[in-house]
C-alpha cells in the first residue's frame, strides 16, 4: 500500500508565501511523476505543477513565475513553494503521484487527502 501525506496549507495574505510538502510512504514502489493539483469551490480540479523523477517540470500558466515545484527522490517527497499568492489561488491542493508498484508490475495514480490554501485580499 502506498500513501501520500500532505502538509503546509493554511491562511495567508495576498502577496505572501506558503510551502506545501507531500511524502509518499510504503514499500516496493518507485515514483514516475509527482505533482500538485487544486480545486476551488464550484470548479474542476486543475493541474498546478508536476515534476518527473528526472527533474523535468511543468506548470500551469497561471502559476508560472510564482510557484516552484521540486522533488527529493531519496525522500519520495515533492514540494511546492508558492510565492506572490493571490486570492484566486485559494483552493484545496491535492498531491498526486504516478507510481510503479512491484507487487502489481503496473503504474497507478495515487492522491493525497488534500490541504486547504486560503489567500485573503
Amino acid at each position: 500500500q502506498v500513501q501520500l501525506v500532505e502538509s503546509g496549507g493554511g491562511l495567508v495574505q495576498a502577496g505572501g508565501s506558503l510551502r506545501l510538502s507531500c511524502a509518499a510512504s510504503g514499500s516496493g514502489f518507485s515514483i514516475n511523476v509527482m505533482g500538485w493539483y487544486r480545486q476551488a469551490p464550484g470548479k474542476q480540479r486543475e493541474l498546478v505543477a508536476v515534476v518527473t523523477s528526472g527533474g523535468s517540470t511543468n506548470y500551469a500558466d497561471s502559476v508560472k513565475g510564482r510557484f516552484t515545484i521540486s522533488g527529493d527522490n531519496a525522500k519520495n517527497t515533492v514540494y511546492l513553494q508558492m510565492n506572490s499568492l493571490k486570492p484566486e489561488d485559494t483552493a484545496v491542493y491535492y498531491c498526486n503521484a504516478n507510481i510503479w508498484r512491484r507487487s502489481t508490475f503496473r503504474f497507478s495514480d495515487y492522491w493525497g487527502q488534500g490541504t486547504q490554501v486560503t489567500v485573503s485580499s
